[in-house]
């Protein structure tokens, strides 16, 4: 283990070799840089070059696919778009906004360049639009994949305004940009089967990016709750997760298709970390590892693709081969160190699901020092690790009182919002002075709000081996019921122990026990004194308990309680995630049980089923419910 963890500081001495064969390929390409600025790049070229840029990406050349995009980043749609694309992953990364600056600048410019090679529509063409439907074989092959560029510099561009501003009407800016580029992927898509041009090569490039397009837009929207509906329907679209899902899979077939890769990290993406991270942790591990197989062919020693090889092992249960995975990551690779901080994540929580307290700590200590994401979090994520070690000496203890004394003082602010995370970690560090040096069980709480228990049931060992802890820590604080009066926070801590004990219990099968558990702590809601969260999210996994039973009604029961009786507890949008992907379930199940009327009448989901049509001119009623709309994102 050490070895592997000096070894990250270390360029690998191979790594020049790696990919010879694409470095070489640049010499059997047109070489643009060597023409006049005044020369036009031909799409065959533009297309080839992006590939092999993808190619180097891929196998970690990072700087080669940067440089190789740039030059003719203001000539070249597709040049333009790489290369804003490569600035905006490194901006995302680095969180730095000298970095953020420099790709809003660039992707700015691919929007100009791509806005130039776009079809143009005169005054009458445009009128007659109202009257017949649009002529797709007057497009050029050019001009289709201008439009499809187009909208993908635009999406890229709301994210970093997402990123870079601060105020509402950032947000509606931003809304609006992604507005535009969905309504262009549906225009693609309607060019894809409208346009009828038997000789055109490049189709299966227009392919596989109207697949990611549409794809993808329908797969995430489909995710979100219905208050973040609210917003998304603002703005004109919804979407629907079968279709997501099937036109991304679709995409990954087309192999040779210029995007078809990008689609198969989409899809991987969400069955083996959206789903777990938002959902209720039923994402499709096999299809996602047979995705995987042919990108790690492709690319053996890809940093991005070990990373999420170790991901599928790890949500698999497979912890000891995740930690492996993490590693190779980690040591393909040294030119974009922000990599690593992904790798460093998963295995801090790898070593924390083996009750690895000091090494779990260790790494969100890297974190702490090198990632710009949130040093509050890490630092009450090293403080837990180490109250959970059993040998704690008189200087552990003062360093845990510095480290949760700090967080308070890391807490940060990022695009107006403070992160719910760190009000958390923020509220139980205050806590752990007011109770006189003390959390109840702090590691095993942050795996069970960052819904780690999903992967931990998987393993029965690491299950078992939690499971021991939470009843030796009930059984203590059973005990100490006589004294409750005497200790204010004496229900919050009991309760928190009877949460955790029955997700382990129902991840054990032992239903019965687990309700029983739930049950005692909503039972508990008028004596809490803190930690209120925990009735809502007993509520939740009640209905979670109610829903493998079959127990619909009680499932829409609990539900709705949670929804219309509780508001303003820590986490709260984060148990709205998890609802609604609750719900769909629920949909689904009631729906094999012909009842999925009721379901929709109950939870609203004609507003997420059903695409919104909003005209342009709709712009003054967005203004008008710009009030809501601040309070929907709050």
């Amino acid at each position: 283990m050490a070895t592997k963890m000096a070894a990250q500081d270390r360029s690998s001495a191979s790594q020049d070799r790696e990919n010879e064969d694409f470095v070489d390929a640049l010499d059997s390409l047109p070489q643009p840089r060597g023409f006049s600025k005044s020369a036009h790049l031909d799409l065959d070229t533009s297309i080839r070059e992006s590939d092999l840029a993808l190619n180097l990406f891929f196998n970690n050349k990072f700087a080669q696919a940067q440089e190789l995009m740039q030059p003719w980043a203001d000539k070249s749609m597709y040049h333009a778009l790489g290369y804003g694309t490569i600035l905006y992953i490194q901006a995302v990364m680095t969180f730095d906004m000298a970095d953020i600056e420099l790709a809003i600048e660039a992707i700015k410019k691919s929007v100009i360049v791509c806005n130039q090679v776009r079809k143009k529509s005169s005054f009458m063409s445009s009128l007659s639009k109202f009257a017949s439907k649009n002529d797709y074989n007057g497009y050029t092959e050019e001009e289709i994949h201008a439009e499809l560029c187009y909208a993908e510099c635009l999406l890229v561009r709301a994210c970093l305004t997402f990123i870079q501003d601060e105020n509402l009407i950032s947000f509606i800016k931003g809304g609006l940009k992604i507005r535009e580029s969905y309504k262009i992927y549906k225009e693609c898509h309607k060019i894809l089967r409208n346009r009828k041009v038997g000789t055109d090569r490049y189709k299966v490039h227009f392919d596989s990016g109207v697949c990611m397009g549409i794809g993808t837009f329908n797969l995430m929207v489909s995710l979100l709750p219905s208050k973040i509906m609210k917003l998304m329907e603002f703005v004109g679209f919804s979407g629907k997760k079968k279709l997501g899902l099937s036109e991304i899979q679709r995409g990954c077939e087309l192999r040779i298709g210029l995007r078809s890769k990008l689609c198969a990290i989409i899809l991987v993406v969400y069955h083996s970390l959206i789903t777990y991270i938002l959902g209720s942790g039923d994402g499709d591990i096999e299809l996602a590892t047979e995705t995987l197989k042919p990108c790690l062919k492709d690319h053996p020693q890809g940093a991005l693709f070990l990373f999420f090889a170790g991901r599928l092992e790890e949500v698999k249960g497979n912890i000891d081969e995740a930690v492996n995975k993490f590693e190779d990551s980690i040591e393909s690779q040294s030119e974009w160190r922000q990599f690593h901080h992904l790798c460093y994540w998963e295995l801090m929580w790898c070593h924390c699901f083996k009750s690895d307290w000091l090494m779990a700590m260790k790494y969100a200590e890297r974190l702490c020092k090198e990632s710009r994401w949130s040093k509050a979090t890490y630092t009450y994520q090293k403080a837990s690790f180490l109250i959970m070690c059993s040998d704690q000496t008189e200087e552990t203890k003062k360093h845990i009182d510095y480290l949760l004394g700090e967080v308070p003082r890391l807490k940060q602010r990022i695009a107006g919002k403070s992160l719910p995370f760190e009000k958390f970690a923020v509220a139980k560090s205050e806590r752990y002075f007011q109770q006189g040096g003390h959390l109840t069980l702090p590691a095993l709480e942050l795996i069970y709000v960052w819904n780690g228990f999903n992967i931990v049931g998987k393993n029965r060992q690491l299950l078992e081996r939690m499971l021991v802890v939470v009843e030796s820590t009930v059984t203590e604080l059973a005990g100490q019921s006589e004294s409750a009066s005497k200790d204010k926070y004496y229900y919050d801590n009991y309760s928190l122990a009877l949460l955790i004990k029955g997700v382990c219990l129902r991840h054990r099968g032992q239903e019965f026990q687990a309700e029983q558990c739930f049950t005692e702590v909503i039972e508990n809601e008028k004596k809490l004194v803190s930690d209120h969260y925990l009735i809502p999210y007993s509520m939740v996994e009640l209905a979670i308990l109610h829903l493998h039973q079959e127990r619909f009604e009680e499932t829409k029961k609990h539900l709705e309680k949670v929804k219309k009786q509780y508001r303003g507890y820590y986490l709260e949008n984060r148990l709205h995630f998890r609802m609604h992907a609750i719900r769909l379930d629920l949909k689904t199940a009631m729906n094999s049980e012909g009842d999925s009327q009721s379901l929709s009448d109950t939870f609203g989901q004609d507003a997420i089923n059903n695409h919104v049509r909003q005209d342009d001119e709709d712009l003054d009623d967005m203004f008008a419910d710009a009030e809501d709309l601040s309070a929907t994102m709050k």
